[in-house]
């Protein structure tokens, strides 16, 4: 394949173009009048077909012109975006996205579009839609341009451009418009170039080829070729270049044409040179609501764990570091070691950020999803998303986009009702999906939220009694929140036919796994009748974090600080007992104690005080006392997991490496707070 070299770079940025169309042709569908809505979409398709063209993935090019034909026809008011046509067109983007999808999995792109491109060419001839043909004018018509493009020839060129076309050569005068946007024009004439010259041969250009190469141009240049191929087909080879906006091929005769000193431009001449480029102008209006673009490069994944990884052991050794220097008490190297605190606790940050990403990353395919499904289940759905800034490790971004998808479809599919059933409980016709994600402490929270029927909580009961998922005796004992947890469980499922887009509880086992081996925690509740909540609590998997490091006994655990409300001493005396827990009235509020020396079995001396040490930590709005022996104070630690064969340990969620070489356990108090 050629240029095999450039492939990641063209799957992720065919990726973003796919999920701008994907987005913008949604805004259009619930504007169709906005035309500068189509113009976004229009150029990131054009952009699309070039990149795909100078890979080799002819197909994937074919089927973008092809939807391009469309997007101009409703660009130029030729046509009417129409949810029917942008249905086609929607299409068209689902088989775009799985030929990238086949590339990036290492096939050739083919796939079989005979169908969707066919529906396309009767939209453009105006059949599908029974509109005459006098209301639609086809997009090649459009770009024939009859305008005159002056370029000025000295004797020699204009000797040998009249030699050429006595030898069976055909004159073009070629106008090539780059996009203004574009950052290396350089390299876009370039290629120009280079498809000019498979063609056939250039004989002039302006600006000159020197102002071309040193980009001392605006969005246009000129050229004149002669070649013996058809100027239709010399006008598509350059349209695939990416970037390119605009071409107009025109032959002539050249001796109508005078030297370059002799040329004498009538006043109307000058008014079509005056007014051609308005007209671009005009026809490109909506390149100017285009944001700017972001001057970024692509690191693989891979080399940004190296990084880490290396880091990791930078933070072990500056701890040591800070260990040894408050040991020795010598004052130069007190403020060295200092100094290189603060520089690596900077490149630190920075360094973190680099892995984190918005989860808007994957928040972004749902909304198409959602037009979809509530078109095949003949209900109305209205998505709201919140908080799609919020970040999350690179590696859980990867792997929360499917059962994230799992669970809308749950949601539409079973909870939300038909408009008929809505409206007869009171409702509106149109039901609504939530879906949330915020920080809270050192996790981020995922939320699906919607206002359907909610989940019927003794049928969900009655079934885990017939499937034996649970005894009777168990069953008189479960919360409402532990029944709704059986919907999790391996093959349970509450509903009563099957569809193809999903089943309340079907595959809610293999949701749950994915989730918990990220180091989540998937929780439901639901009200009968106004609707449910999935809540998925995910940890940001940072390798160093701020801990509060303390004693119990003879260990040392770590506590991460974005758990920590604060520190305080109680005397024991101010400690009640409440349905045999230990509670403490704590500004105002009756806080649960939990001693972690009984948690972990710390083996050692009870050491006899009057007082608790306490470390007052959060879970939402639910806040308890974890009673320690002593806190060490605040450090920087980096995150080990404990392998496969301690994972399930309670409460615990990794270890690291103190600067004295002993090894300290991260207490997860999320597990500690029901």
């Amino acid at each position: 394949m050629i240029n095999a070299e450039y492939l990641d770079v063209f799957l992720d940025e065919s990726q973003e173009h796919l999920q701008a169309i994907n987005d913008n042709l949604l805004r259009l569908e619930q504007d169709p009048n906005d035309l500068s809505i189509v113009g976004e979409v229009f150029r990131s398709a054009h952009t699309l077909k070039g990149m795909a063209a100078t890979m080799g993935f002819e197909d994937l090019a074919h089927l973008t012109h092809k939807m391009e034909n469309i997007l101009d026809l409703i660009r130029n008011e030729k046509l009417e975006a129409a949810s029917t046509v942008l249905d086609v067109v929607f299409m068209a983007v689902d088989d775009l996205e799985a030929m990238v999808t086949d590339i990036a999995s290492g096939g050739d792109g083919k796939r079989d579009v005979k169908e969707v491109v066919s529906q396309l060419e009767r939209i453009e001839k105006g059949e599908a839609l029974q509109i005459s043909e006098s209301d639609i004018v086809l997009t090649k018509d459009d770009q024939n341009d009859t305008t005159n493009l002056v370029e000025e020839y000295d004797e020699f060129e204009s000797t040998v451009l009249e030699e050429s076309m006595e030898q069976g050569y055909t004159t073009y005068q070629i106008k090539v418009t780059i996009d203004e946007n574009a950052m290396l024009k350089a390299a876009r004439v370039f290629m120009v170039f280079d498809v000019l010259e498979q063609v056939g041969e250039v004989i002039k250009s302006t600006p000159s080829a020197e102002d071309l190469e040193a980009e001392n141009f605006n969005e246009y240049f000129l050229v004149t070729l002669i070649s013996k191929m058809d100027g239709d087909e010399i006008k598509q080879r350059i349209l695939k270049v990416s970037e390119i906006t605009n071409v107009f091929v025109q032959p002539f005769n050249v001796k109508t044409l005078l030297p370059a000193q002799k040329v004498d431009k009538s006043i109307s001449e000058l008014k079509v040179e005056a007014d051609e480029p308005k007209k671009v102008q005009e026809v490109e209006k909506p390149k100017t609501v285009q944001t700017e673009v972001n001057k970024t490069i692509r690191v693989n994944i891979e080399r940004l764990d190296v990084l880490m990884n290396l880091f990791e052991e930078l933070v072990i050794d500056r701890g040591r570091l800070e260990q040894i220097a408050s040991e020795l008490q010598n004052t130069e190297l007190n403020e060295t070691v200092e100094r290189m605190s603060r520089i690596s606790g900077d490149l630190q940050e920075i360094i973190l950020n680099m892995r984190m990403m918005p989860v808007e990353q994957v928040f972004n395919r749902f909304p198409r999803m959602v037009r979809n499904l509530s078109k095949d289940l003949h209900k109305k759905v209205k998505l709201e998303i919140l908080g799609a800034e919020t970040e999350l490790d690179r590696t859980i971004i990867d792997e929360i986009g499917d059962p994230l998808v799992h669970l809308l479809r749950n949601s539409i599919d079973h909870g939300i009702e038909t408009p008929d059933k809505r409206v007869a409980a009171g409702k509106s016709e149109e039901g609504k999906v939530t879906l949330k994600a915020y920080h809270s402490g050192n996790n981020v929270f995922i939320e699906i939220e919607d206002d359907g029927a909610g989940i019927d909580r003794d049928k969900v009961l009655t079934k885990a009694l017939t499937n034996g998922v649970v005894t009777e005796e168990e069953a008189a004992k479960l919360t409402d929140q532990q029944v709704y947890g059986l919907l999790f469980a391996s093959g349970f499922s509450t509903a009563e036919k099957v569809t193809d887009v999903s089943g309340r509880g079907v595959g809610l086992d293999v949701v749950r796994n994915t989730f918990e081996s990220l180091g989540g925690v998937v929780t439901v509740n639901s009200e009968l009748g106004r609707g449910s909540v999935f809540s998925i609590q995910l940890p940001l998997t940072l390798s160093i974090i701020d801990v509060m490091l303390i004693e119990v006994k003879d260990e040392t655990y770590a506590i991460p600080l974005t758990s920590i409300v604060e520190t305080a001493i109680v005397n024991k005396s101010d400690v009640y007992s409440v349905h045999n827990q230990k509670v403490i009235d704590f500004r105002g509020k009756v806080v649960p104690l939990i001693f972690l020396k009984d948690i972990f079995e710390v083996p050692g001396e009870h050491r006899q005080e009057e007082f608790y040490s306490l470390v007052i930590v959060n879970k939402g709005d639910k806040i308890a006392g974890l009673v320690v022996d002593s806190l060490i104070g605040q450090h920087d630690i980096v995150l080990k997991s404990l392998g496969n064969y301690l994972k399930e340990v309670f409460a615990i969620s990794g270890a690291t490496i103190l600067g004295n070489g002993q090894v300290a356990l991260i207490v997860d108090t999320n597990a500690l707070i029901k």
